[in-house]
């Protein structure tokens, strides 16, 4: 595979009369959005009349060219043939809402628009509406080229396929997870053409942006594949954000760099892209128009990049973190701990920010206190059995240490589980039905195709999630991946549609208890005394909004509020004794302060290591370093022991 910077502007640059697309995956707080930006500007300086387009719900493209740019098309200052739009989720959300539901107004009874509202709540709808801008999009022949920053999912398309028979859809008057079909048949031809257009790697580039860690290549190559499954190929892979070599001078970040190089190298030799390039990181946030012609120049043009690291005397010793004073660790300790009853924790974020060690390590200390504890999975990449390194199944069992157990979800079986149980509850429920009017055929195949829409196995890990409050004997229970607001929100759709086929209702019918049971799990969760909700991020722009943003979804949406935070990859004090990552501290202390602003809640600091903690001694030692617990058993101690 070749990899030169000539392959990466083969990629990305028009070769046709018609508009072309180039589109930018990847999580949050990778450098997707600083890629599109500089993409879009090598472009349009190039002389390509060029639309950068974001759907991302915490943009920064402001930020980054310094100026406003919002809802509508803008012209970008100082760089000719460059518009940029920032496409706000939650009002393209409603739009998609209102023009779905003025239509039915005058054919509809006050009821049944009811129904349709309640049904178009659904957290799939979002997709759809971010979809409908792409689509909006798609007809731009002002334009060369549409660089698109947060590329629609596997996830998203496979909504957009669903039905598949549009019409014997309509003619049933049935309804899918993303709202009734009828609103839908007017954007039929629009969604096929679109999504005939991403298949078209003639028109149609897809880029995935990533940090040199396995974590995240193993995240891109999953949704790689799910793309590939779905016929459209990844052209193009970059890896942002490796350390430079001049400013590694001591062996802790020689070590890190020569870690962050074999994942470049593993990058190279098995990432099945036709092109792949690599940035360096910057001692600050990348913004202004220089450094993103730097960045676009070192990705499509062949230089060398600038990495200009300044001089420290402008921070001096305010860079330093100051983990005593910012750490409240009784403050951490006590969201940690069990009451009376069983506590559970859920540690989420994007992926990428260390949940899984975070979540393991406090899983260990728990146990190593007295506590019994569980700790599950519903990561795909299920990262606990290398974190232990002890084989976690399906089913809880012991990791090697004393009242510690650990489980992962196995997406599959818990979707197959899932589905059977679905279709025998429909079954049971047409069974000896005297009504005329249902065609019992034609409602089973239309429930067998909603349980392919990627909500049914949203539901079907929600479906064993919710089994791990039945554990008995357990004093905690550790989630690492917690279920997001959208997740949540699927259950709180109504259950009894009128008419309308849905998979909320299916679910909360399957058994005659599971809609009281999907409620108390919920106001468990709800009950700060009950259940702790983590986010875990490191302090820069992206991941601190994306969890802002998540938090307060959680809460407007379910009545959960978030009780901790932890700012995990914090740059140590010994080591990196230089300019370079003095900045760095400076900008990481900036952004710890509006995290403590932003959520006002306990937060728990775990410092960058040389290595991610492996094996129960390794996570013990970390997690006395982070947790507080260790602080609280002695004092218990001393309680109880006469002086």
């Amino acid at each position: 595979m070749s990899t030169t910077p000539t392959d990466a502007r083969a990629v990305i640059e028009p070769t046709s009369d018609e508009t072309e697309f180039v589109f930018f995956s990847g999580k949050g707080g990778v450098g997707k959005s600083t890629v599109s930006c500089a993409t879009a500007t090598w472009l349009a300086n190039n002389d390509y009349e060029t639309l950068l387009v974001t759907t991302d719900p915490a943009p920064n493209l402001s930020d980054i060219f310094g100026q406003e740019i919002g809802h509508e098309v803008t012209a970008i200052d100082d760089i000719e043939n460059l518009s940029a739009i920032e496409i706000d989720p939650d009002t393209a959300a409603e739009e998609y809402r209102q023009e779905t539901i003025e239509p039915m107004r005058e054919l509809l009874g006050e009821d049944q628009i009811e129904t349709v509202e309640e049904q178009l709540n659904s957290p799939c709808v979002e997709e759809i509406a971010a979809f409908d801008n792409f689509v909006d999009f798609m007809d731009s022949p002002e334009y060369d080229v549409v660089v698109f920053d947060t590329a629609p999912t596997g996830h998203t398309i496979r909504l957009m396929e669903l039905p598949s028979d549009w019409n014997a859809e309509l003619e049933k008057g049935g309804s899918t997870c993303i709202g009734p079909a009828a609103s839908m048949e007017e954007r039929k031809q629009d969604y096929e053409r679109a999504i005939d257009t991403l298949q078209d790697d003639e028109r149609t580039s897809f880029s995935f942006v990533g940090k040199p860690e396995d974590s995240s290549l193993d995240e891109i190559e999953r949704s790689a594949n799910d793309l590939g499954e779905l016929g459209i190929e990844s052209q193009l892979l970059i890896i942002n954000g490796y350390l430079p070599e001049s400013v590694c001078e001591d062996p802790f970040f020689e070590g890190k760099r020569a870690d962050e190089q074999a994942v470049i190298e593993r990058a190279r030799m098995k990432f099945d892209a036709d092109a792949m390039a690599t940035y360096p990181l910057q001692p600050g946030e990348i913004a202004g128009l220089d450094l993103l012609a730097d960045v676009g120049s070192v990705l499509y043009g062949g230089n060398e990049a600038t990495v200009d690291v300044g001089t420290a005397t402008d921070v001096g010793s305010e860079a330093a973190i100051d983990f005593d004073s910012m750490a409240d660790t009784a403050a951490v300790a006590d969201q940690l701990q069990p009451g009376d009853e069983t506590r559970y924790l859920f540690f989420t974020g994007k992926g990428g920010v260390g949940k899984s060690t975070i979540a393991s390590t406090t899983a260990t200390k728990l146990a190593e206190a007295g506590h019994e504890t569980l700790v599950v999975t519903t990561d795909p990449a299920a990262h606990l059995e290398d974190i232990f390194g002890e084989p976690v199944g399906h089913e809880p069992t012991s990791v090697g240490q004393e009242n510690l157990d650990a489980a992962r979800i196995d997406q599959e079986k818990s979707l197959e589980e899932y589905r059977t149980q679905v279709l025998d509850h429909v079954t049971e429920m047409y069974e000896d039905k005297e009504d005329t009017q249902i065609d019992v055929d034609a409602a089973i195949a239309n429930v067998k195709e909603e349980l392919e829409s990627p909500c049914a196995e949203e539901m079907a890990a929600l479906e064993k999630f919710v089994s791990y409050f039945d554990e008995d004997g357990y004093d905690v229970v550790v989630f690492d991946t917690a279920p997001t607001g959208h997740t949540l929100r699927l259950l709180e759709l109504p259950s009894d549609w009128k008419g309308f086929m849905d998979l909320g209702s299916l679910t909360k019918g399957a058994a005659p208890a599971k809609g009281d049971q999907y409620d108390e799990v919920i106001e468990t969760m709800k009950d700060p005394e009950r259940s702790t909700f983590a986010f875990v991020m490191y302090p820069e722009y992206t991941p601190m909004m994306e969890a802002y943003r998540a938090a307060a979804d959680l809460e407007d949406q379910v009545g959960i509020e978030t009780s901790l935070v932890v700012a995990n990859y914090l740059l140590p004090e010994e080591y990196g004794d230089n300019a370079f990552f003095e900045n760095r501290r400076a900008q990481q202390q900036e952004y710890l302060g509006k995290i403590s602003d932003r959520f006002d809640v306990p937060m728990m600091l775990a410092p960058l290591r040389q290595d991610e903690p492996v094996g129960l001694n390794e996570l013990r030692a970390f997690g006395e370093e982070i947790t507080g617990l260790d602080d609280v058993t002695k004092e218990t101690e001393q309680e109880v022991t006469p002086s």
